[in-house]
């Protein structure tokens, strides 16, 4: 066992709460088929696809579901099955009560990594409950839900640390790496390494620096602003041969990073530092890169960063196995995965066109440090979080705007979605202001500290916009009073 450090936290006695709930998964019998649900973000993709891979190695069936949230309407149809074990990953633990009141008499496993609903009851012996909030671990930071569910597996056999890569990919799909990752994280990144999985260096942190050419990283960047480079590409291209470094390969075509030399390499750092000079940390562009050594060179799904985009996008294109056959190594399933990741960049184009072309209309509220979008039906409601997170990054938002975004789905309900433009993760507790708004309007409030959601009916928008302008501008207030 292996005990960190921290007040409050305590790791082996997470793995050790485990122990009971692998034994029970075992007694399950061969012939019964187990439910599985999941989340349908890059977490909760690779979340499923290592619970798969445990089944598979103990021989087990499943029927498996990817949804975008769950809840009570989600909770009855799954009552209606005659499944008698279900195993929920990377969603369930803020749905508790219900699945308490849903799910009688069933065997449950919940694994997930988000905050607890503290309504349910402590009593039900056929629920069993793995999630590091129990243990004073924070889960938005420092477990992700496909880490919790690495952990079970290779609780139910050491043999599943061959899917360490998968978690890993998993905790940057949920931004865990944004400031350094957790010395839980960083364990699984060792296992990865150990597994010959991953190969984890320093290196410039651009966005797509395995598929992209390098004035187009540098044009592109997100990660970082680069003045006079970043959304410019002839700035781009001027940067590079004031440097000494030719944009254009040998071959003519467009040279990419693992092409430049040793000493290419420190110039175009050094010179990236000095554009960056009136910066607060200029040196912030290095950062730790997660390769996936085994997948091949100059693919989007080499770079962990990457494959965590494509597992969302497979998700949020409604194609989620074609993500966990990547995961799990399909050849097939990958390509399948490629080209929607392709669909998908082409529907958050559209996405940031509407946008554009709405931003001075009734549809887009400009408040006192917030924004509300109501994109209506013209959006996909999985994608209005991604389109959300887009724009509290770019330049004409402040940073500490508060980012409120809806969109309808096709059954009379709306997805919300809630972010924070340039705020030090933590600074604001982002499902507490979203819980606080549906406590008004109606509706069930999840997520995260740093980017939460929820599920309203679609007739109480208006309500629910009413009361988010009431308590972001009473927040706003009492942010300026202080």
């Amino acid at each position: 066992m292996h005990k960190l450090e921290g007040s409050g936290k305590n790791f082996e006695d997470f793995l050790s709460s485990m122990k009971e709930p692998a034994e029970e998964l075992r007694k399950v019998p061969a012939c019964e088929t187990i439910r599985l649900i999941s989340h349908l973000d890059s977490d909760g993709i690779s979340a499923a696809a290592i619970m798969i891979r445990a089944l598979n190695r103990m021989n087990r069936k499943y029927a498996l579901s990817i949804l975008q949230q769950l809840d009570d309407k989600q909770l009855i149809s799954l009552s209606k099955e005659q499944y008698k074990t279900l195993i929920f990953t990377d969603i369930g633990s803020g749905q508790l009560s219900g699945i308490q009141k849903r799910l009688p008499g069933r065997k449950i496993f919940i694994l997930d990594h988000h905050e607890i609903d503290r309504a349910a009851s402590n009593e039900d012996s056929s629920i069993f409950h793995i999630n590091p909030h129990k243990f004073g671990i924070e889960g938005s930071t420092e477990i992700s839900g496909a880490g919790v569910v690495f952990f079970f597996a290779r609780e139910l056999d050491p043999k599943n640390e061959e899917m360490a890569h998968i978690a890993l990919i998993g905790a940057i799909g949920d931004v865990q790496e944004e400031h350094g990752f957790s010395e839980i994280n960083r364990k699984i990144i060792e296992i990865a390494e150990r597994k010959g999985k991953v190969k984890a260096e320093k290196g410039l942190k651009l966005f797509g620096a395995q598929t992209k050419p390098i004035h187009k990283l540098l044009e592109q960047s997100s990660d970082f602003f680069i003045p006079g480079v970043t959304g410019s590409e002839s700035g781009a291209i001027q940067f590079m041969q004031n440097l000494g470094i030719s944009p254009r390969a040998a071959d003519g075509g467009w040279k990419k990073l693992s092409a430049l030399s040793d000493e290419e390499m420190k110039k175009l750092v050094a010179g990236i530092i000095i554009m960056r000079g009136q910066e607060k940390k200029p040196e912030e562009i290095i950062g730790a890169v997660y390769t996936l050594v085994n997948e091949k060179q100059d693919s989007p799904l080499r770079d962990a960063k990457e494959f965590s985009t494509l597992l969302n996008a497979c998700g949020r294109m409604g194609r989620a196995s074609f993500g966990i056959g990547a995961c799990l190594g399909d050849l097939r399933a990958k390509q399948q995965a490629l080209n929607t990741l392709a669909d998908y960049k082409k529907e958050i184009m559209k996405s940031l066109k509407w946008y554009d072309e709405n931003s001075g209309s009734k549809n887009v509220i400009r408040g006192n440090s917030y924004l509300i979008i109501n994109a209506g039906s013209s959006v996909p409601a999985t994608i209005i979080g991604t389109m959300a997170s887009i724009i509290s990054k770019s330049s004409g938002i402040s940073a500490g705007t508060i980012i409120i975004s809806l969109a309808q789905n096709f059954d009379g309900s709306t997805k919300v979605s809630a972010r924070v433009a340039g705020r030090e993760k933590n600074a604001l507790d982002m499902r507490a202001i979203v819980k606080s708004i549906t406590k008004i309007s109606g509706g069930e409030a999840g997520g995260h500290r740093n980017a939460a959601g929820a599920v309203i009916p679609t007739e109480s928008e208006d309500r629910f916009i009413e009361s988010a302008r009431a308590v972001l501008e009473k927040l706003a207030l009492e942010e300026n009073v202080f």
